[in-house]
């Protein structure tokens, strides 16, 4: 059976500020030597929402399944991976060259809690589907009274 790593983690360390993450994608808009920190991509993502879970959808083609990190805490799920650059031979000249390469770190902050003892990740195709059991929202619990 394949196993997909996922680590459970309180907070995530390290964010980049949404303003560093917008001057850098406005410069590798522009050139894709521009570049402020190493090169990374963004891959397409889903997430939707049933009652019962939060589904999560990641566009990942190329990317070896070992190489996959997914982490989970109580309110985001974080994934990181390596894209390795492909090289086209020596001989030959780039006419288009539009794939991304590198790394990547996408942070998704979750709509609703969940429960973080029932979660999947299967990797088919080039996507990796994660699917995170919602905790119910009205669960009532008895607590006893004691003298002291």
């Amino acid at each position: 059976m394949d196993v997909i790593k996922i680590r459970f983690a309180a907070d995530f360390e390290e964010l980049s500020t949404d303003i560093e993450r917008s001057i850098e994608d406005m410069f590798r808009s522009l050139s894709p030597v521009f570049s402020l920190a190493q090169r990374s991509w963004k891959p397409s993502m889903d997430m939707n929402e049933t009652p019962e879970q939060i589904i999560i959808l990641a566009e990942v083609a190329g990317v070896d399944k070992d190489d996959l990190e997914v982490e989970i805490s109580s309110k985001a799920v974080r994934i990181r991976a390596m894209r390795p650059a492909r090289n086209c031979g020596p001989d030959a000249t780039y006419r288009l060259a539009e794939i991304q390469y590198g790394r990547f770190e996408r942070v998704l902050f979750l709509p609703a809690p969940i429960d973080p003892e029932i979660v999947s990740a299967a990797y088919t195709n080039g996507m990796l589907e994660i699917r995170l059991a919602k905790l119910p929202l009205e669960v009532v619990r008895n607590v006893p009274v004691t003298e002291e």
